[in-house]
């Protein structure tokens, strides 16, 4: 099978996928010879777990590209990538596009809520691929998230040691209920997960309970360190749909390495009319 067909494969089957293609190339070394012979439009195919396909002239370039490409994929990202004609880095010889055909990322919720309809809705305009998840059978129904990809009656735990290896840092997973015996086995499970947001809804007073809850159930530092939770940014959210707005801005920050004022990281109530109340008793009492 050629390198076009595995491509039209892996992408109808929507598998991940990187295509490396020669977009530049210096016309001599760095050290005046004229190097390998490296072609514009020369291309390597790299899927997980597979041989590559193809060659861009040299065997160690296509080794490094390789390694490159599935980088790529894991951070969904597609870039022009600089190297010397061997390889080498901080070189800028020949350069490769390299572009990843990756999955959607997913975003898994637990707790069929009014909040999981909104935050779903969200994702999905976000190119999520959205699964809720509840053991009530009566609330986990299609027609109540219809806009859902995927709505399984099942526990959290369970459920996440069925697919949690399938999760990865593009991935999502927000634990939106309140009760103890969800939440506490869907953070566990979630954390054990590569999965690069792992958000839970709840107060402060909430979340410090769950704390001692998580620690209980063998949570380590590094473990809770990761829980964002009062979840979202710090924007005023009040109705479902502004919580899902901040849910998924503070997801986008995450990601991106950008600083941003989360809920986590802030002091006092996460509500605005809690802060209001207390500031106006404040006032009353100066």
């Amino acid at each position: 099978m050629s390198l076009y067909e595995t491509l039209r494969d892996a992408l109808r089957a929507e598998e991940p996928v990187a295509l490396a293609t020669i977009v530049e190339v210096a016309e001599e070394g760095t050290d005046g010879g004229a190097g390998p012979e490296l072609g514009l439009g020369a291309k390597l195919l790299v899927r997980p777990d597979s041989p590559v396909l193809g060659s861009l002239g040299d065997e160690a370039l296509d080794r490094v590209v390789a390694r490159d490409a599935l980088g790529a994929l894991t951070a969904g990202h597609t870039s022009t990538r600089h190297y010397g004609r061997h390889g080498e880095a901080r070189q800028r010889e020949v350069a490769v596009f390299v572009e990843a055909f990756a999955p959607p990322p997913s975003m898994v919720i637990f707790g069929a809520v009014d909040f999981t309809a909104a935050l779903a809705r969200v994702a999905k305009l976000l190119g999520y691929r959205v699964t809720v998840c509840d053991a009530r059978a009566v609330f986990a129904t299609q027609a109540r998230f219809p806009m859902a990809d995927e709505v399984v009656v099942d526990w959290p735990d369970r459920y996440l040691a069925k697919v949690g290896q399938n999760l990865g840092p593009r991935d999502a997973v927000c634990v939106l209920t309140h009760d103890p015996k969800f939440d506490v086995p869907a953070l566990m499970a979630a954390l054990s997960t590569d999965a690069g947001y792992v958000g839970a809804m709840g107060s402060r007073r909430t979340h410090g309970e769950r704390v001692e809850r998580l620690r209980e159930a063998g949570a380590t530092d590094d473990d809770l360190a990761r829980v964002m939770s009062p979840i979202g940014l710090d924007i005023g959210a009040r109705t479902p749909e502004e919580t899902a707005v901040s849910v998924a801005a503070e997801i986008i920050a995450l990601h991106t390495g950008r600083r941003a004022p989360s809920l986590r990281d802030a002091e006092g109530p996460i509500h605005p009319r809690e802060r209001t109340a207390r500031i106006e008793a404040r006032a009353a009492t100066d």
